[in-house]
């Protein structure tokens, strides 16, 4: 039997924001909002300005499995 890793990185973490398949803010856990181009946790302050914007687009290159 071989230990999987349930871990995920950094990548794997903003790439779920951006494809909008993650609500967790990666600094304290709470929902973020999207608002325009921008992702935004009310809760902490934190925020990723552009993120969702096209020019700012991440390359996510993580796969499942």
């Amino acid at each position: 039997m071989t230990v999987t890793s349930l871990h995920r990185t950094l990548e794997q973490e903003l790439c779920a924001l951006t494809r909008g398949a993650s609500l967790e803010c990666l600094v304290c856990g709470e929902f973020v909002f999207y608002r325009d181009a921008d992702i935004v946790c009310s809760e902490c302050g934190s925020s990723w300005p552009g993120l969702l914007a096209s020019s700012t687009a991440l390359n996510c290159e993580s796969q499942a499995g």
